[in-house]
């Protein structure tokens, strides 16, 4: 696990480069209007990238070279105050380029955050040069989670930021803003050039948090109110300025991987049943319709668009929680958290874009997720939203009964021609449910494909409800759009469970 969350900083490396601090900000009177003043003011000029390039020698450290460079405990900023949360600090290189200033704001005062040779053990490393205001690569909070001390979230690399919630371990990620994600012009990744951390109070339960962000296309003011426990729930406002016309500005955005799992059929040679941070993307509709749509390794880029009004909410999702579905004792794929997007207030129209990479293996993320707006402000007038990020296990679920598994493959014996697909739907009042009452498969295939038939039946050993799909392409190699859920005369039992398949 720690390689490919390696690799992923890897890939953003391009984003990734030194960073000067930005003007400072009042020293006075601080609060989210000074931020989001700064945006502002930053959008109406040029973007101007005040990069500088680190010493050679951080520049040059291997992967293992970086890791023998650890933050030493007993410097945790706050750790004297002996307050409910900590910060502590990541230092600059390998792939870890740019650098951010992290300030303290204590009484509305707004106090930097130099950056201290002391406050590393350099291991075996032979520490050279380090210039005085050289900043750090990121930082991370502590507090109290599943024990005293333990880690909660990190910022850290252009907008990514990532949190637990209790008995998760590491997975998506999150970001401040995507721009021209999957666009064939190349996607921008904005960073986050400065923070603002409030000292929490010696009872506090919640540290909040702003951060500046700027690129070619966008600045913008952000405020985090965290509150860690077994939902971490991030209350969210973002305020953004747009400096040009991007092709896509992506809201609430989540990154995730998904390399194979019971609806991929490719052959891996990897011995673990499924690998993936996420299975599948959740969408509540503005219309109250809850959508499950499975993730999957495409073959190519594939991008598809949720249109809706004001949606309710939208997250990536890991449903299966399963240890055998997965044999992995390092990785821990069952105990990966799930991030789900609830909006505050109306967002108008748009859509839930999801966007879906080709992945050779585990170590890259390929899965991105984000509200689209329909339209977008004129330059100078800001996109203003404000919405709530849960990290869980016990997941945002639909009030109605939800899929817990798609499966796809052919019969070799028996309508060879034909492809197969079998979902599996529960929820807790399918218990209730006899297995001769009038259930009902309503299917739908788009073109490329004619659904031949379809079958439903509750799966005696757990109470669960099984939808069988046959379908038979047209040979177009079109992409097929199918779409299934279950119902009663009395209503609709289910999600709508919703699949893209590439013949």
């Amino acid at each position: 696990m720690k390689i490919r969350n390696l690799s992923f900083i890897v890939s953003l490396a391009s984003a990734c480069i030194l960073n000067a601090a930005q003007p400072p900000a009042p020293t006075t009177g601080f609060s989210f209007e000074v931020v989001r003043l700064h945006a502002k003011e930053l959008s109406q000029s040029p973007y101007v990238d005040r990069q500088k390039a680190l010493p050679s020698w951080l520049e040059q450290l291997s992967y293992d070279q970086y890791r023998d460079i650890r933050f030493a405990p007993v410097q945790s900023w706050w750790n004297r105050e002996r307050l409910p949360f900590k910060l502590q600090f990541f230092h600059p290189g390998f792939v870890f380029k740019r650098t951010i200033q992290v300030n303290e704001i204590v009484n509305g005062q707004v106090k930097p955050i130099a950056f201290e040779k002391k406050f590393f053990d350099y291991g075996h490393n032979k520490v050279k040069e380090l210039p005085p205001a050289i900043g750090y690569a990121g930082f991370r909070f502590h507090g109290y989670l599943n024990t005293p001390g333990d880690e909660l979230g990190v910022f850290q690399g252009a907008s990514y930021f990532r949190f637990l919630c209790r008995k998760a371990v590491y997975g998506l990620s999150a970001r401040g803003l995507a721009i021209d994600t999957a666009e064939p012009t190349g996607e921008e990744f904005p960073n986050f050039e400065e923070f603002w951390v409030e000292r929490p109070l010696p009872n506090a339960k919640e540290v909040i948090c702003y951060a500046l962000l700027d690129s070619p296309s966008a600045s913008g003011a952000y405020r985090f109110e965290i509150v860690p426990g077994d939902e971490t729930q991030m209350r969210i406002r973002a305020v953004v300025y747009l400096r040009t016309s991007p092709k896509a500005v992506g809201i609430a955005p989540l990154t995730s991987m998904f390399w194979h799992g019971k609806n991929s059929n490719e052959q891996t040679d990897d011995y673990r049943p499924e690998v993936h941070d996420s299975d599948g993307l959740m969408v509540h509709t503005g219309s109250n319709e809850w959508l499950w749509r499975p993730l999957d390794n495409p073959r190519s880029i594939r991008v598809m668009s949720f249109l809706d009004l004001n949606p309710r909410g939208f997250g990536l999702i890991q449903r299966e929680r399963r240890f055998s579905a997965y044999e992995d004792l390092e990785a821990n794929y069952h105990a990966r958290p799930s991030a789900w997007v609830e909006p505050i207030g109306d967002w108008g129209k748009g859509s839930v874009r999801l966007v879906e990479l080709p992945t050779i293996d585990e170590t890259g993320d390929n899965i991105v997720a984000f509200w689209v707006p329909e339209n977008l402000p004129p330059a100078g007038e800001p996109i203003d939203l404000q919405y709530v990020l849960r990290w869980n296990m016990n997941q945002t679920q639909p009030p109605l009964a939800h899929v817990t598994s798609t499966r796809h493959g052919k019969s070799r014996t028996f309508e060879k021609d034909l492809e197969r697909f079998v979902v599996d739907f529960d929820g807790p009042n399918f218990k209730k449910i006899d297995a001769d009452a009038p259930v009902q498969a309503v299917v739908w295939a788009g073109d490329g494909a004619t659904l031949v038939h379809s079958a439903v039946e509750r799966n005696p050993l757990d109470g669960s409800w099984r939808a069988n799909i046959a379908l038979k392409p047209d040979g177009s190699n079109r992409p097929v759009e199918l779409r299934c859920y279950l119902r009663r005369p009395s209503g609709i039992l289910t999600e709508t469970w919703s699949y893209l398949w590439q013949p």
